[in-house]
């Protein structure tokens, strides 16, 4: 795997260097888009629509348009805000971890150890499996600040996105303001069905039949012949950037934070 970003979880004084890594990968097989032809490669370009020009990537910039006004945006602009310089997954506050609704959830990452001791990344994984609390934290990723969720997975710190509050569109349907009746007997015999279906959940049991059947349909193709010059058809793809982070002697930073705390509370 491939780090995509390297900073540090912070909360109090305590500093855990870390690397950040994509959890997920999709498994869908790479279709692109041809001429059916002649099988040739159906390729977008980017035209201004003022002087009918293609304008190459480096060239284009964002906009922002509310109806009355265009604003550009240009990368000078995005690279210039505070958020996007800061290298830190800030510690916001622990909460019980059955309060995050599953609903929030969005992209999920692994993060790494990034200094030759570990002590400090092993003591906060251990603090959140033993007070059963997840970390909410605030960081920047890719020009946007991000909302998550720390918690552990296999002995691993996870960071896993979550949508903000006024991302999640509300539930409003007419058809439920009724509320249909439902007998004792209808709910006995659903809760029977519920219970002939019951098992532990085995993720690796599950398999995309669509994908699979997709393989096979182009395996087959590619036994019988009918297939075109990859080479001719095909383009090539881009990497990404790094950077990094240090500790503080660990019981110092504790004691510190546990003060710092405390004095905060005192004073309101």
């Amino acid at each position: 795997m491939r780090a995509i970003w390297k900073g540090a979880v912070t909360f109090g004084l305590v500093n855990v260097p870390v690397k950040l890594y994509s959890a997920t990968e999709g498994h869908d097989v790479p279709l692109h888009q041809v001429h059916d032809a002649d099988g040739g490669r159906i390729r977008y370009r980017r035209i201004c629509e003022l002087d009918g020009e293609e304008v190459p990537y480096e060239h284009i910039d964002r906009a922002y348009d509310d109806g009355e006004h265009t604003v550009v945006v240009t990368r000078d602009d995005l690279a210039a805000l505070p958020a996007e310089k800061d290298r830190e997954i800030g510690v916001v506050e622990f909460v019980p971890s059955d309060q995050i609704d599953p609903i929030m959830l969005d992209k999920t990452y692994y993060l790494e150890p990034d200094s030759k001791s570990t002590k400090a990344y092993v003591l906060l994984r251990r603090t959140l499996e033993e007070t059963e609390r997840t970390a909410i934290v605030k960081f920047a990723l890719r020009q946007r600040t991000r909302l998550a969720a720390l918690r552990v997975r296999d002995e691993v710190l996870v960071l896993q996105t979550l949508l903000w509050a006024d991302e999640i569109r509300e539930a409003s349907f007419g058809s439920l303001d009724e509320p249909a009746a439902v007998t004792d007997q209808e709910l006995k015999m659903s809760a029977q069905l519920v219970t002939s279906f019951e098992s532990d959940f085995a993720p690796e049991d599950y398999t995309d039949e669509y994908q699979a059947q997709l393989r096979a349909l182009i395996d087959a193709k590619i036994e019988q012949g009918d297939v075109i010059d990859t080479e001719a058809t095909f383009g090539e793809a881009a990497a990404e950037k790094e950077e990094g982070g240090k500790v503080i002697d660990l019981m110092e930073a504790l004691k510190r934070s546990v003060d710092q705390a405390k004095k905060e509370r005192r004073t309101g």
